[in-house]
This record gives structure tokens, sequence and C-alpha cells, in this order.
């Protein structure tokens, strides 16, 4: 019975929302209601399994052969689901107040509410046939959200997510039928599956096929040279971008790769290769491709968004280490980068639905008027660049011990990146609070007499990143000990 509860928590997000167009709501209220409950009992049974891990599989169905749909929680899931469970809630409560003046509401929070049921299906995969089936249904069910307003940037955007997704899976797919092919198992386990018997002469091959499952995972993480569709799917309502940036897509793209990278072809394969310099090149441009966009950017959702794509780069870095030491570093960007990128996102989201103001050259003076907001962005901002006492600085700090450690001539170019990086981060962020705060002496104030915080249901969540900051920052003893035991294994 223990392990039933994996299959409810996937199963019971995507109910409810398939629900919530049907049900006869009298108000907005009530279906508010329902969508917050839903989703926080199905945050507190994920908790409750995290804290009682289920022993064995479970198996929904088979197809021919050894291949099944099937769930297992280890380490690396149980961290995964426990981020995905504790963003859904506060993104959902924001959600509520940026989208009630929207139309067709009850169907974007349908495929909301679906999406993190079928997030956690990645999370629980036990094997890279179930992953890949969740995997590609969630760029299925996240493309309306994209397409929601149904402007013609937004149908624009969505196709260019649909074809980059499209592609991606092509790729991944044909690593995984590699995987099925040389494995000794479907199954995820550490260490790899590869059986170098039956690889044979043919490891070269093998390597060119890492590759190309590592870049078609990677559009999902918008690794360059597949970075454009993350900044154009801006044009969706923020609580969507939000679910895109920090919480769910782009993560997935990233723990997907941990996955193949340590459990399927396994590390012994794949170090010291032509294979990892190749993909480790490609994180390390994408790092500094990613920041330089950023500060070119004028729109302040699409500045952020191609901040994501550097920062997600730094997930891959820690991957690409291929040791212990990288994925723990990759392990601590994901679970930070989440709660830095979903607050300045928030942030920007709360100013936009507030004011309308979309560039960063609208925002002067905004800091006096929205002090809330702005506080918690600068807070974020500082966060991103990786300043002492806040959580980004415990993620890049262990990612650049691991490059230290690796003792990879290419490493070290990756730490240069990290080094420019954060330089380039505390310029277009900072830029950001500085206008807000200190417009000049000539700035006429009568322009924003209208400008002030938004509600508690924006504030709240705002607040709870913050203070998760912090905490991560100054106490992140316990978190690491996870993640270190996760990589033990190793």
């Amino acid at each position: 019975m223990n392990k039933m509860i994996m299959m409810i928590v996937v199963l019971l997000p995507m109910l409810s929302g398939v629900l919530i167009p049907l049900l006869p709501f009298r108000n907005r209220r009530q279906m508010m209601i329902y969508i917050e409950t839903a989703v926080l009992l199905n945050t507190i049974l994920v908790f409750l399994m995290l804290a009682n891990p289920p022993q064995n599989a479970l198996v929904l169905f088979k197809f021919t052969g050894n291949l099944s749909v099937s769930f297992r929680l280890d380490g690396l899931g149980r961290i995964f689901a426990g981020l995905i469970s504790a963003l859904w809630p506060l993104s959902v409560l924001y959600s509520f107040e940026y989208m009630k003046h929207e139309k067709h509401e009850k169907y974007f929070f349908m495929f909301y509410t679906i999406t993190y049921g079928v997030t956690l299906g990645v999370a629980l995969a036990e094997d890279i046939v179930t992953m890949y089936f969740f995997f590609e249904m969630l760029s299925l069910i996240t493309l309306p959200l994209i397409m929601y307003t149904l402007t013609r940037e937004a149908i624009h955007a969505s196709r260019t997510y649909f074809y980059y997704m499209t592609g991606g899976a092509a790729f991944a797919f044909i690593g995984m039928i590699f995987i099925l092919s040389y494995g000794t198992t479907s199954n995820f386990v550490p260490g790899g599956v590869i059986d170098l018997a039956k690889v044979g002469d043919k490891t070269n091959l093998l390597l060119i096929i890492y590759v190309l499952c590592f870049c078609g995972f990677s559009v999902k993480t918008a690794m360059w040279p597949f970075s454009s569709w993350l900044p154009k799917a801006g044009v969706a309502p923020t609580p969507v971008t939000a679910l895109l940036h920090a919480v769910a897509v782009v993560n997935t793209g990233a723990f997907t790769l941990m996955r193949v990278t340590y459990y399927s072809f396994g590390t012994e394969l794949l170090r010291g290769t032509w294979a990892q310099k190749a993909v480790m090149t490609l994180v390390i441009i994408t790092i500094v491709y990613g920041c330089g966009r950023a500060l070119k950017e004028t729109h302040i959702k699409r500045r952020l968004a191609w901040s994501t794509v550097s920062n997600l780069s730094y997930i891959l870095f820690g991957v690409v280490l291929m040791s212990p030491l990288g994925l723990t570093g990759a392990l601590s960007h994901m679970v930070f980068h989440s709660v830095m990128k979903i607050c300045s996102f928030f942030c920007a989201g709360a100013v936009m639905y507030q004011t309308g103001r979309t560039y960063i050259y609208e925002l002067d003076g905004f800091g006096h008027k929205m002090p809330k907001v702005f506080v918690l962005f600068t807070i974020s901002g500082m966060a991103l660049m990786g300043v002492p006492g806040l959580c980004g600085f415990v993620s890049k700090w262990n990612l650049v011990k691991a490059a230290v450690a690796s003792r990879m001539p290419l490493a070290y170019v990756g730490v240069a990146a990290l080094l420019i990086s954060a330089l380039l981060t505390a310029i277009y962020m900072l830029s950001i609070s500085v206008r807000a705060f200190f417009p000049g002496k000539q700035f006429d104030y009568g322009t924003i007499r209208d400008v002030k915080d938004p509600n508690w249901m924006m504030i709240l969540p705002l607040t709870v990143f913050a203070v998760a900051m912090f905490c991560f920052g100054l106490h992140p003893a316990p978190l690491l000990e996870l993640f270190r035991q996760v990589v033990s294994v190793f």
C-alpha cells in the first residue's frame, strides 16, 4: 500500500485539473479554494512519501518485453519531487491574483494543475522509458499555457516551443533506444547500465549518441544553440513563465540529464572522453552567452529569461564534471536557482500586473512606490550574483570547488565563465534596482503616483522565497548533507 502513494501523487493533480472546467463552481472563490486544496493536499502527500519512502517499485503497466511505465523513489527523485511540491502551492496562490482579470481562467488552471502531476511523473520515473513518457507529456501539456493569450506573439512562441521540443525529443529518443539496446536494464542504476561487452568496438558511436542525447534533453534547459525558445515564451502570463523558468520545465531538463549521465550511460564510460569535453564546451559557452544577452535586453521578463539560460548551464556544468562533487554542485544550484528565479520572475510579474510596464527604462522611481516588491527583487538579484549569506553563493562555491577538484583544464575555463557570469549578473540585475530606488533628483514622482505594491497573495510567496534564500545561504548544512547522501552511491 505504501508504494501506491507514488501513483496517487501523480494522478491526483492530473484528475483535479481535468475536473476544474467541469465542476459547477458558484463563484471564483470556490474555484480558488478547490484548486489550492487539491495542490496543498498533494504536496502534503508528497512530503509524507518523502518522509517514509516506498522501498519497492510500482509498475503501472507493461509494454512488450521488459519495458514498462513504473515508479520508484530514490535519492535523486526525492530532491526533485520535494522541490516541485514546495514551490507549487505558492505559485498557485500567486496565480490567483495575477489571473483574476484574464479570460478562460478555468482552462488555464486546468493545465497548470495537470502540469504538477506530470512533473512528478518525471521525478518518480524508475526507468528511462517512463521518464521519456512524462518528459514528452510535459511538453504537450505546457504548450497551451504558452499560447494562452492567443496573441500573435503567443502563437509564434508556442510554435517555436513545439518545434524545439519535438527536435529535442527526437535526439533524446535516439539516446533512449541505444540505452535499451546496449544496457543491462532500462532502469536507472547508479553508475550506469551500459554493458561494455555489448558495446565492443562501438565505443565511439556510443559517445556520439550520448552527445546527441545530451543535446536532446538539454533543449528543455535552453542550452546554446537551443536557447531562443525560452525568452520568446515570456509572452505567456508570468505564472507560466515562472513555471517554465524555475519550477517544472527547465528543471526537468536538468534532472533528466542527471539521470542519463549518472544513471544510464555512466560516468566511468564518459569521463575523460571527447564527448565530455564537447558537452562541457557547449555548457560553458551558454553560461557566458546567456549573461551577455541578458545584459543587452531591455524587456524585464526577457532579461530574466536570458539569465535563466545562463544559470541553467551552471547546473549542467556540475553535471558534465561527472563527479560526486559536480553532482552535488548541480543539485545545489537546481534547488537554489529555482527559489531565486521564481522570486525575481514573480517580482517582475507584480510590476507588470500593477502598472502594465514591461521595459526596464520605465521602472524609474518604482522602488519608492513598490518598496516590498523591489526590496525582494534586489534580494533575489544579490542571491543570483552569489553574495555571501544568500543561497546563490553556496551553490556557486560548490560548483567551483568541484571544478577545481576535477583538475580538468576545460573545467578551469568553466570557473572563469562562472566569474564572468557573476560580474554580468551584478550589472544586469542591480541596474534594475538602482533605477527603481535612485531615479535621479530631477525625477517627477507625480508620473507614477498610482503605482503601489500588490496585495498579500503576491507578496506572501515572494517573502517566503526571500526568507528561503537567507535560510539556505546561512544554514545550508542540512540540505548539503542530503545532497551528499544522494551522490554517495557513486
